[in-house]
């Protein structure tokens, strides 16, 4: 299982700061967003703009993780 820390709007969608999914290590940030999108369908919207930190470095779509990596999404944040 992998422990993806939720914040801002996605923890509000979610109703959770944290979720779990089912992994399996070397899958890919695109391939967790895909998840995340069809587990909570509230997500959908902004998935394609979700920010993926993996072990506190923002990550690429391509990028892999593994289980035990730390992982949160952000929504993007607007204003000044």
């Amino acid at each position: 299982m992998l422990q993806i820390k939720l914040f801002a709007k996605a923890r509000e969608v979610v109703g959770r700061s944290v979720a779990e999914i089912p992994w399996l290590d070397g899958q890919t940030v695109l391939q967790l967003k895909q998840v995340l999108a069809e587990k909570y369908p509230g997500l959908q919207p902004m998935i394609s703009r979700l920010l993926v930190a993996v072990n506190n470095d923002y990550a690429a779509d391509d990028a892999a993780i593994k289980t035990g990596d730390e992982v949160a999404c952000f929504p993007p944040v607007s204003g000044g």
